[in-house]
Formats: C-alpha cells, structure tokens, sequence
C-alpha cells in the first residue's frame, strides 16, 4: 500500500519519573520543523499486566442462564450495555452495540438510559462519565486497567506543558480522565488524522500517550509532533519476524494492522485502521482470508460482520493470538453481579468532569465535520 511518508529525524531526550525537576528542554527550528522528539518514560511505563486469572469460557447452561438474567436486569435498571471490540465473545454478543472507542463515546454521549454498562478498561468507562455525568456508569471489574492509561500520570504531563506553553496537547483516548484534563483536544483511533489535521499550525503539538499511533498519525500528515513514549502492551508484542512468518503461510492473505503497532509492523502490513475501519475494510476485500494484527476479540466480530471469510490472528513470538489481559478481566459473571449489585460505579469530581468533557466534545465535533 503505497502512502507518503514523513521524514523525521528522532530526538531522545531523558524524562525520568522520579526526578524531582523536569530537565528537558526541546528547540523547534521553525514552525514545522522536521523534529519528531520521543519523551522517554521508561521509569514509570508499565510491563504486561502479571498475575491476572482470565476467566475462560462457562458452561452452555450457565452462558444461557447468566444471559437471560442480564437481559432481565437490563430492563429493570433501564441500561444500555456499551461493550468494546475487544471483549469476550459472550459478553459482545449481549451487547446493545459494540465498537470501537470513537463509537462508544458517541454512544455513551446519546444514549438515553438511565445506566450505562461499560464492558471495556476503566478509561472508556470514565469517557462514558464525562459525557453523561448524570447517569449511572458501571464497570463490570474495577481494575480493569491499561498500560497506556498508566503509562502518562497527569503530573508529570504537566511539569512537560510547563516546558512549552506552545504545546497544543493531543490526548488519544486510552488515557485517564486527569490527563484528558489537562488537553486541548482527545483523538481516538480512528479520528487521529483528523484530529491532527485539525490542529492550529502555529502551535508545537504534543501527543499522549501512545508514541506509535503518533509516529503512524505523522507518517499520513506530515505533521510533527513531540511523542510520549507510551505504548499498548498488547500492540507491541507484533514483530517484523512474526509478522513475516503469517504472511509466508499465507501469501494471499492481506494483512490488517492497527496503528498502535509498531511501524516494523505497520510496513508489512496492506491496511493500518482502527478497529471499526477493519470491518469496512474487510468487508469490502476480495481475499477469502485476511490476517489481523489487533487483539484477538476483534475476530469475534469480523466474523459476525463477514462470516464467509476467514480471519486468521496475526501471531507473537510467544502465542498464536494475542490477548489484552485487562479486557479479558471483564467476565460475564462480573458482568451480572455488577448490574444486579450496582457497583462498581465510575465517579469523578465535579472538576474533572467539566475540565475533560471540552477536550472530548472537541474531538466529536471534528470528527463529524
């Protein structure tokens, strides 16, 4: 797939987590220079969540009986039930809609029920909050976290603004309520582009958290950008040699990469998109096989969506799939015990609520332009 490709040069300053003072000092050499600097966060990026018990697949009989009774709570409590892409199975298919998280946040910003039921991480829970701080929002497990999320602490965003009042901060979506706070305007996947396009010329912009899906953003405007170094655990597992390997298997099989990945990743791949922009994608392909290099929840939808075509997992070094460990939290029983319990409810302050709701309600007015 041919695109323009922005040349950068990359600059590595040192941004430690514990220090006690911010040191960096970047320099732009004109308005649109051709700088691209990466802020390292190594010090405070999170490694691949440990430890965690992923429930596995219930038996027929329970599925069926779990499900009818989170149908019947769902009336009872006047819910909507807003379930990501990356979700169990089980959990999608009682979904009132499933997407990515540019379509849950429209969702959760018209829907007119009085609880929200968010079977995603606990950032897409809190976009919900923010959007419609009147209702109640339930997340079915509480830890339900993620590396990108954890990997920019609004502090130490802060002391970097600080460094450059000209910074024009991008937040992409998969970040905490705080940080959202603290930007001008939020980007999801799907809308980065735009997003970006959108920016004021004159003004350095900054994009949190995730330095891939920023390096992907500059690659197709050609606009520069200060990175942070955050990355989805998950995304970056994908390498140039295990990549390489699928597509010898399967030399007709077109390959589909998000754009968290990394861009040893993304060159290999036909098509870099959002999880949403996967299903036109494949819809609209010829090849009876294509390989998906995103978390593997999104199979279960892709198959759904175009059940004569074969969806084949993009593998690791270390497995045949790839699994967020932080989605895979979420389990129909938590499902069930939170809406028939109420909790665990997401609550943010007043503040934090009208601070972040600008920045967002930015990005969907941009988007439907």
């Amino acid at each position: 797939m041919g695109r323009k490709v922005a040349r950068t040069e990359t600059v590595w300053p040192v941004f430690h987590a514990l220090d006690q003072a911010l040191s960096l000092r970047l320099t732009r050499r004109c308005r649109w220079s051709t700088i691209s600097a990466v802020i390292d966060t190594t010090d405070i990026s999170p490694s691949a969540p440990a430890g965690f018990r992923v429930e596995r697949r219930i038996p027929p009989e329970q599925l069926d009986r779990l499900s009818r009774e989170i149908i019947r709570l769902k009336d009872e409590l006047n819910a909507v039930i807003l379930v990501h892409n990356y979700q169990n199975p089980e959990i999608q298919d009682l979904a009132d809609y499933v997407g990515d998280s540019l379509g849950l946040s429209q969702q959760a910003a018209d829907t007119e029920a009085s609880v929200i039921v968010f079977c995603g991480v606990h950032f897409m829970a809190e976009t919900a909050k923010i959007l419609s701080p009147q209702k109640t929002v339930l997340l079915p497990d509480r830890d339900a976290g993620c590396s990108l999320e954890e990997s920019c602490p609004p502090e130490k965003l802060r002391e970097l603004q600080e460094t450059n009042p000209n910074f024009y901060t991008i937040a992409y979506v998969n970040c905490s309520a705080e940080v959202k706070a603290l930007s001008d305007v939020i980007c999801t996947s799907g809308n980065a582009k735009k997003i970006v396009e959108a920016a004021p010329p004159d003004r350095d912009l900054l994009f949190v958290p995730d330095e891939n899906l920023g390096s992907w953003v500059t690659e197709q405007t050609g606009r520069p950008m200060t990175y942070w170094k955050g990355n989805c655990y998950v995304h970056v597992e994908w390498t140039h040699d295990s990549i390489t390997r699928i597509r010898r298997e399967h030399p007709e099989a077109p390959l589909v990469a998000h754009p968290e990945c990394t861009k040893a990743v993304r060159m290999l791949a036909d098509e870099v998109c959002s999880t949403e922009k996967m299903v036109t994608y494949c819809q609209a392909a010829e090849s009876d096989a294509i390989i998906i290099a995103t978390e593997v929840g999104m199979l279960h939808r892709l198959q759904k969506e175009c059940p004569d075509k074969q969806f084949i997992p993009a593998p690791t070094e270390k497995c045949a799939c790839n699994e967020c460990h932080f989605m895979k939290m979420n389990t129909l029983e938590k499902l069930h015990d939170c809406m028939s319990k109420r909790t665990p409810e997401v609550t943010l302050s007043p503040e934090i609520i009208e601070r972040a709701r600008l920045p967002i309600e930015r990005m969907l007015e941009i988007s439907a332009r």
